[in-house]
């Protein structure tokens, strides 16, 4: 190999570590969303898995369920947005704004 392909392969090498230590770290940061003037409330973790829904009884309405159903799908959608931001940016602090096709 050539010196510099082997620098490279060592610089992709460090920066395969960094990801995969990032990935890790991300799975136990959380984001909150809500819906509905906080009525519905979700947690989502860097892993875009839904942790956590809590759900006010106040909006509960047996009548309306398509009500309720809405707010769910908005807090999840949005928790599940900002998930993904937060690994977009953690990750841009490892690769240094460079787009990995596939990592996000």
């Amino acid at each position: 190999m050539v010196p510099n392909m082997k620098e490279l392969v060592k610089q992709a090498q460090k920066m395969q570590q960094k990801i995969t230590q990032m990935q890790e770290e991300l799975a136990l940061k959380k984001v909150e969303a809500t819906s509905g003037g906080g009525m519905v409330k979700v947690v989502v973790n860097g892993k875009n898995e839904l942790v956590s829904i809590s759900i006010e009884k106040e909006v509960i309405n047996p009548e309306d369920p398509d009500m309720l159903q809405d707010l769910i799908i908005a807090a999840v959608n949005e928790g599940m947005h900002r998930a993904k931001e937060m690994v977009e940016s953690e990750m841009s602090k490892v690769t240094g704004n460079m787009k990995i096709p596939g990592m996000f």
